[in-house]
């Protein structure tokens, strides 16, 4: 997804002369078509997240669009406090770029996981939540959060993401993208973990279970007709996420849900409140953290839910 984020800029960058990227010391070489076109306008910081963050604040006062981007935990939890004063609080629409969400980088440990990013940007006003779940999406969405009058965080992946999507111009940042249809049971997923959604889906479907298969890939603003429609709908939702199990999608639901009275018993697969260490890759840890097709399925049928017809 960052070689597409990357490659989405370039003729963004040529059509907008008010655009500008900086990134902190991270996508040297992956920045380099853009620097070509727009070489004052892609600056790298160095290792000085909080100063980017004010420094793009900055530039948003003076009239300019600018966009944050480094690796995810250190493009939210290091600058937090400059996103929340001077971005949100200013309300200055910036869009804040985090690259390898969830374990991603799980190979260098929990300095670079981010299982807690969703939780951090969600709880500041104004800032909006987006987390495209494949390239598709992307393309789309980072177009939506640069035309925003918001800050916007955008949470991406890192590489080789399968496409599950098509090439839809109609997304919308607080609606949702429905992939498959069903009748039974919503599963609803956010971001990179859509592949492992599918592979639920599928087998539940092989079970006689009819699913619908949704990305939520805005987390703020919700889109609370579709969660309305849902609750009346089916007998159950899913809610799958590689992000803490506090704090991200499946509390954003279960919030709004009691916000409203609308309530459907729901399934939460998420990481547990723990650090993952010793793991050498993302499946590495998704099997540590238990978001596994077989775990899945395992807790799915002990609760009475898969029932074969």
């Amino acid at each position: 997804m960052r070689n597409t984020f990357a490659t989405e800029l370039v003729p963004l960058f040529e059509k907008k002369s008010d655009l500008v990227l900086y990134y902190a010391d991270i996508g040297n070489r992956l920045f380099d078509p853009l620097k070509a076109i727009a070489s004052d306008r892609v600056i790298n910081v160095g290792i000085a997240e909080a100063n980017m963050a004010s420094m793009a604040a900055g530039s948003s006062k003076l009239g300019l669009k600018p966009i944050i981007y480094t690796i995810t935990p250190f493009t939210t939890a290091r600058n937090f406090e400059q996103i929340k004063i001077d971005i949100a609080y200013q309300h200055e629409p910036v869009v804040i770029v985090g690259t390898g969400s969830g374990f991603s980088y799980a190979n260098l440990g929990p300095t670079h996981h981010s299982f807690e990013d969703i939780a951090l940007m969600r709880v500041l006003p104004n800032m909006q939540v987006v987390c495209p779940c494949d390239s598709n999406e992307l393309k789309i969405l980072l177009n939506r959060a640069i035309a925003s009058k918001n800050p916007t965080y955008l949470r991406i992946g890192k590489k080789n993401e399968p496409i599950i999507t098509i090439l839809d111009k109609s997304l919308e940042i607080g609606k949702v993208n429905v992939i498959e249809s069903g009748s039974d049971i919503a599963i609803l997923t956010t971001g990179t973990i859509i592949d492992l959604a599918a592979k639920l889906s599928e087998s539940l479907k092989s079970q006689g279970v009819s699913t619908e298969l949704v990305s939520i890939h805005s987390i703020k603003p919700l889109d609370e007709e579709y969660l309305s429609r849902m609750c009346r709908r089916f007998i159950r939702v899913i809610v799958l996420e590689e992000h803490s199990v506090i704090g991200g999608l499946g509390s954003a639901i279960l919030e709004w849900m009691n916000s409203r009275g609308q309530y459907i018993p729901l399934s939460h697969f998420a990481i547990p409140d723990r650090f993952y260490d010793q793991v050498s890759s993302l499946a590495s840890a998704r099997v540590k953290a238990g978001l596994t097709l077989d775990r899945m399925l395992r807790n799915l049928k002990d609760d009475g839910i898969i029932i074969a017809r």
